[in-house]
């Protein structure tokens, strides 16, 4: 989780059709990133959700079930 940066999540930025929703797996538990980290994805259109990656899977599948433009990172537990 510690090598997550502006430039790691460039793709999600990239991707089309936009994604709206990039859901982060950080493995065992979850883990805070940096504040301005989540705020320059916002200011890219994308809300981040971090959770530990058996629960992102989840959220993951559920966002995906609802039709919603969502991606995934996901470190392994």
């Amino acid at each position: 989780h510690r090598d997550i940066s502006h430039e790691s999540l460039s793709l999600f930025r990239l991707l089309e059709p936009r994604v709206e929703i990039l859901v982060l797996g950080t493995g065992d538990r979850v883990e805070r990133l940096h504040p301005a980290l989540l705020k320059q994805m916002r200011e890219c259109g994308i809300a981040v959700e971090v959770q530990d990656t058996p629960n992102a899977c989840a959220t993951f599948n559920f966002l995906m079930s609802e039709k919603r433009m969502v991606a995934a990172g996901l470190i392994p537990p």
